[in-house]
């Protein structure tokens, strides 16, 4: 809860606010019994008909003034819980973005999903009554007590015995439901991950016909967050009846007693009325601290799992640093580098041995899963390396800052990834200063000019996730997108598996005529678009079969002359 209170910081003015009209609101309808008692002995008893207007005039004041107070209460209580939240989902998206690429794949998409949209809602909704009812709804049930005892002590004697058992009927229940109100967030998180995956996956899906079976298992995760839900609400939903049970005991305790007093000229009708609407006011403010608490209950599960994510350290992993002297003049180079990753077993990639100078272009090759990704996700940090070394320019990347080591950076990702807006908007994610020739001569070095032609230039919107594009032409842009930086390092991870032979072939010769000099490296499945390569580096299995040229590899690496044969026949001799 400390932690919650330091976002609250700029509205403790409105947190204050909040109560407090509510508390003067509570006020003014604790005083609405003795002015109906009034009526009914004053007015209604003497045949007083004035009397009778006065005191309606008065309720309706107070019903007029109590309105305003509740309105403004509202207001302060939205402003502070709506502030509240904003803070925190700022907060936990920007420390989100800190996390490294392994606590990404730790964490889980649809964790974090659920932390930014249900569970922050969740929060929101419990401050909003808390600031509202928290303090509202004790101090009319206390406040009625008392009132009661200033009617008649002795009938108020029930008022005594009904709360402290109703005290406990709630809290009992509270601390029952509070932790099944946690596991039922956790089985939410399933049931979103679920529901990410096949949304994503939905092509997929179908093209294999398992439709049936991923709706039956998606129905079997949503029926075990049904049961859970239904479970906890059996447990909450005891609160009501049991407490208007015993509400109910007590009103009718209270009419005998005030019945026996009326008869032998203790206090008069209007008193006994008086002590029951005190009665009803304490079974409704109850009845609201039930729903209340259950609200809170679930906004401190909720706030209590973002937490969780914030506690996460962020930042980058900086793992052991060390301080090997490297040779500044080769632009990357790598030291028997390996990984593993967390909860990986055995190591992803181990003992790659390279060095590339400016200007010079690495390919990288080998069958699914031998570690190519994994090799290029070194250079700028993305995973740090668990053995070995990798240096940039002489420096071990684990000592270098991230932002300053990506700058220097193109990187086009194994998926194309592009945003919602224009073209140009996407582009100048590369380089938000970047001019219009910049963006063009990207462009057309990237061979995406057609593309942009097609859009009707570089205003020409996107939808998100490039769906108003092809496999080839979001492939096209995101490498212009990498180009606009003008980086030294240039990453092309299989970023062009969906681009014909010509057009490949014409990517490769821009490239090579990039002015700067840049560094290639280049991942990819084909040996006619690494083939030209200064070095080509053949892994397979997370080890290096082979490094060399295109001709010396054909001669020594079989891992390499299998796949270059796989590709293109031998001819017969």
């Amino acid at each position: 809860m400390k932690k919650l209170l330091v976002y609250l910081k700029g509205y403790y003015k409105e947190s204050i606010l909040g109560p407090l009209f509510k508390l003067l609101e509570a006020s003014l309808e604790l005083i609405v019994p003795l002015v109906v008692a009034a009526i009914i002995d004053n007015g209604i008893g003497t045949g007083d008909r004035g009397y009778v207007v006065r005191m309606s005039l008065v309720l309706a004041g107070l019903g007029l003034v109590g309105l305003i107070f509740s309105v403004t209460a509202q207001y302060f209580a939205a402003k502070a819980s709506v502030g509240l939240v904003t803070r925190l989902r700022s907060a936990l998206f920007k420390h989100i973005q800190s996390f490294s690429f392994r606590t990404l794949d730790k964490v889980g998409t649809s964790t974090m999903i659920t932390r930014m949209t249900s569970d922050m809602n969740q929060v929101q909704t419990g401050l909003n009554l808390a600031l509202r009812l928290l303090l509202r709804s004790p101090f009319v049930v206390f406040g009625a007590m008392i009132m009661a005892f200033t009617v008649d002590s002795r009938a108020a004697l029930w008022f005594a015995a009904a709360i402290p058992l109703l005290s406990v009927v709630v809290f009992g229940i509270m601390l029952i439901s509070m932790p099944l109100y946690k596991k039922v967030q956790g089985m939410l998180d399933k049931v979103l991950g679920a529901t990410r995956e096949n949304l994503t996956g939905v092509r997929v899906i179908r093209a294999f016909g398992k439709e049936e079976s991923e709706t039956d298992a998606f129905c079997q995760k949503n029926e075990q967050l049904t049961d859970m839900q239904k479970h906890v609400g059996r447990i909450s939903a005891l609160m009501n009846p049991v407490t208007y049970v015993i509400i109910n005991l007590a009103v009718l305790c209270l009419i005998w007693t005030g019945a026996l007093r009326v008869e032998a000229g203790i206090i008069t009708q209007g008193a006994v009325i008086a002590l029951y609407n005190y009665m009803s006011q304490i079974l409704v403010e109850l009845i609201k601290l039930a729903n209340l608490i259950i609200s809170i209950t679930k906004a401190l599960a909720c706030f209590n799992r973002i937490e969780a994510v914030l506690e996460i350290p962020g930042g980058e992993d900086t793992g052991e640093e060390k301080h090997e002297g490297g040779d500044a003049s080769l632009r990357v180079e790598m030291r028997n580098a390996g990984i593993c990753y967390e909860d990986g077993g055995e190591n992803a990639l181990t003992g790659v041995n390279l060095k590339a100078a400016a200007g010079e272009t690495v390919g990288v090759i080998g069958g699914t899963g031998s570690g190519k990704s994994t090799l290029v996700n070194l250079i700028p940090g993305f995973y740090k390396a668990t053995e070995g070394a990798v240096l940039i320019d002489g420096v071990d990347v684990r000592d270098m800052d991230s932002v300053v080591l990506r700058e220097r950076i193109g990187i086009v990702p194994q998926k194309a990834v592009l945003f919602k807006g224009t073209i140009r908007e996407n582009l100048l994610w590369g380089n938000e200063n970047a001019t219009e020739e910049e963006l063009l001569a990207a462009v057309e070095a990237a061979q995406a000019a057609d593309v942009v032609k097609a859009k009707g230039g570089l205003d020409g919107m996107i939808e998100q996730a490039g769906r108003n594009l092809s496999g080839g032409q979001k492939q096209r842009l995101t490498i212009a997108r990498a180009l606009v930086r003008k980086p030294d390092i240039l990453i092309l991870d299989d970023s062009s598996s969906a681009l014909d032979f010509a057009t490949d072939a014409a990517l490769r010769r821009a490239l090579r005529e990039i002015p700067g000099a840049p560094t290639v490296f280049i991942v990819s499945q084909r040996t006619s678009s690494i083939q030209h390569a200064d070095t080509i580096i053949v892994l397979d299995d997370g080890e290096v079969a082979g490094v060399g040229t295109h001709a010396s590899l054909l001669e020594s690496c079989p891992v390499y002359q299998e796949i270059y044969e796989s590709q293109f026949k031998k001819e017969a001799e």
